[in-house]
């Protein structure tokens, strides 16, 4: 997608963003939670004119409560010469099914 300056839109990274940080939450979580995003804080760093990718990291596993575990998930969205065109960072509440 791209908006009217011909650049990637804003918005479809931020998309691309949430689908990184649900394939790493989908890995991670035990299939004795759940998960759902609760926020993003997004920063556009640079124009973006190429495919993009993103990566979501976290660098430890959290350990989860019986309350519930806020967790924020990192993602870097970098473009085809690897320049990061935004970085977000995904606020995700983690619960026990049930």
């Amino acid at each position: 997608m791209h908006n009217h300056l011909g650049t990637f839109h804003a918005i479809a990274a931020c998309n691309l963003a949430e689908i990184a940080m649900g394939m790493l939450a989908e890995a991670t979580v035990p299939t004795t939670h759940r998960w759902i995003p609760k926020g993003m804080s997004v920063s556009y760093v640079a124009k973006a004119k190429t495919s993009l990718t993103a990566v979501a990291e976290l660098p430890e596993l959290p350990e989860l409560s019986d309350e519930g575990t806020e967790v924020v998930v990192p993602v870097v969205v970098t473009d085809t010469a690897g320049t990061t065109v935004v970085t977000a960072d995904i606020t995700v509440w983690i619960t026990p099914r049930g």
